[in-house]
C-alpha cells in the first residue's frame, strides 16, 4: 500500500532534519521558512526535537510583504537593508545552530516590477548578507535548503491542471525527486550520496586542466582553477556533521579558473530569476570574461545581472549532471534553481566555493584569486547540458578523454 500524503510529508521532514541538515543530538536549529510552508515547518520542528535538538527557532517570511514594498515604498529606499537581521543570523552561527531554509516561493512574484529596483534590492541584500552566506557556504555549520509546494508555484509548473490538482502534482514531484516516495528514504539518500562520492573521487584523481562542452550553439572550454577539488551534494561542516545542503542534489561540481574560460555557450533550459524568466541565453567568454551576452527573453535582466560587480561576468562554478537525473526525467521545469540546476550540467556566474580549492577554506582572498577562484555578490546557476551536449576532460598534457556523451557519464 502506498504511503499517504501525510506520511510522505512527515518522511520529508524527517529526511530534511536527519539527512539534509544532519542535525546532531543536542544541537540547536534555526529554520527560515516561507509562510506557505507552515505545515511542513511544523513537522520539521517536531522531527528536530525528536532528533534531540535542545531548541528550534523559526523565522517565517511572506513574499507578498516584499511585493508591497515594490508597489509602495519610496524608490530611493531600495538600497536600505535591515542589517540587524544578519547580525542575528551570524550570532546563531556563533552559538552552533544548524540552519534549514524551506522555500515555497512564487517564481513570478516580482514579474512586472521595475528591473532597476530589483537590481538595487538584490545587490543590497547580497552585500549585507555576504558575511552570513560566506560562512554558510564555507560550512561553518551544517545546513540544508528544501522546497515546499505552494499555490502560485504549483500553478506555474502545472498551468493546465485544476488548482487542487496543481498542488498535488507539485508535491508528488517534490517527493519523488527528494526520494521521499521510497520505502526507506534515509537509506536511499545514503546510497545516492555514496554514488556521488565515488564520482568525485574519480574526477579528483584525473586532475583535468579543463572541460570542453560541445553541443548546439555551444563550444565552450572551461579551464579549471589551480588546486581545484570536485565536490558533491553532501558536505561535512566544521563541527564534523555531515549534511546535504541542497535537497535534491544530483551534481558534482568544481571551481573554474576565472581567466581561462573561452567560447560560446547556450542555455538549455530557462532561468527563473527575480520573478522573471530568462530564455535562450547565449554568451561568449574570452579569457574568462563574458564579452557578449544575449537572451531571447529577459535581455534587460541579464544585462543588470552582469553589471552587478566585476566578478559577475566570470564563472564561479561548473557542474556535471547526467541527463537521466530524476529532475530531468520528470520532464518538468520547476522555475526554481534548487531543482532545475539538478536537471542538467550547468555553470554559475559569480562567486566560487572555498570547498572546491585545496586549502581554500583557510585561504585569504588574495590566495583564492591567485588560484583562479572568483569573487562576486552573486552566484547564479544556469543550465547548459542536455542529451545533445558532450563533455570532454582535457588533461594538463592536452590529451582528451570523453566524460559525457549525449548527456550521460562515460564509464
Amino acid at each position: 500500500m502506498s504511503a499517504s500524503f501525510e506520511e510522505k510529508l512527515r518522511r520529508f521532514a524527517a529526511v530534511a532534519v536527519r539527512v539534509g541538515v544532519g542535525l546532531q543530538p543536542g544541537q540547536k536549529l534555526y529554520v527560515n521558512a516561507n509562510i506557505e510552508a507552515l505545515p511542513l515547518t511544523r513537522l520539521v520542528v517536531e522531527e528536530a526535537y525528536k532528533a534531540g535538538s535542545r531548541l528550534v527557532v523559526t523565522q517565517l517570511y511572506d513574499e507578498q510583504l516584499n511585493l508591497t514594498r515594490y508597489r509602495h515604498a519610496p524608490r530611493d529606499s531600495f538600497q536600505e537593508y535591515a542589517a540587524f537581521l544578519i547580525d542575528a543570523r551570524l550570532k546563531a552561527l556563533d552559538e552552533g545552530y544548524a540552519w534549514l531554509s524551506i522555500l515555497a516561493d512564487d517564481p513570478e512574484i516580482l514579474r512586472g516590477q521595475d528591473p532597476e529596483l530589483i537590481r538595487q534590492a538584490s545587490q543590497t541584500a547580497a552585500r549585507f548578507s555576504k558575511p552570513f552566506s560566506d560562512r554558510i557556504s564555507g560550512f561553518s555549520t551544517n545546513w540544508c535548503i528544501i522546497g515546499a509546494a505552494s499555490p502560485r508555484w504549483a500553478q506555474l509548473v502545472f498551468p493546465d491542471e485544476p488548482p487542487q490538482r496543481q498542488i498535488e502534482r507539485l508535491w508528488e514531484a517534490i517527493f519523488k525527486v527528494s526520494r521521499v516516495d521510497q520505502d526507506d528514504p534515509v537509506a536511499a539518500w545514503q546510497a545516492h550520496v555514496q554514488n556521488l562520492e565515488r564520482r568525485v573521487q574519480q574526477l579528483n584523481a584525473k586532475r583535468y586542466a579543463a572541460l570542453h562542452f560541445r553541443g548546439p550553439d555551444t563550444d565552450l572550454r572551461v579551464g579549471l582553477a589551480e588546486g581545484h577539488l570536485w565536490a558533491d551534494g553532501a558536505g561535512r561542516a566544521q563541527n564534523g556533521a555531515k549534511c546535504v545542503p541542497n535537497m535534491p542534489t544530483e551534481e558534482v561540481f568544481t571551481t573554474p579558473h576565472r581567466e581561462r574560460v573561452d567560447g560560446w555557450v547556450r542555455s538549455t533550459k530557462p532561468l527563473s530569476l527575480h520573478g522573471n524568466l530568462l530564455e535562450g541565453i547565449r554568451v561568449r567568454f574570452k579569457q574568462g570574461q563574458v564579452v557578449e551576452a544575449h537572451a531571447d527573453k529577459g535581455q534587460e535582466i541579464l544585462r543588470h545581472l552582469l553589471e552587478t560587480d566585476d566578478g559577475a561576468r566570470r564563472l564561479g562554478e561548473v557542474a556535471l549532471v547526467p541527463h537521466s537525473s530524476p529532475i530531468s526525467t520528470s520532464g518538468l521545469l520547476f522555475y526554481e534553481a534548487l531543482y532545475d540546476e539538478n536537471a542538467a550540467s550547468h555553470i554559475a556566474l559569480g562567486a566560487s566555493y572555498d570547498e572546491c580549492l585545496q586549502g581554500g577554506m583557510s585561504f585569504t582572498p588574495e590566495q583564492k584569486r591567485a588560484a583562479g577562484a572568483n569573487d562576486s555578490l552573486i552566484h547564479i546557476d544556469w543550465m547548459i547540458g542536455s542529451e545533445q551536449v558532450d563533455v570532454d576532460g582535457i588533461a594538463p598534457s592536452g590529451s582528451v578523454e570523453p566524460l559525457m556523451r549525449r548527456g550521460e557519464w562515460v564509464d
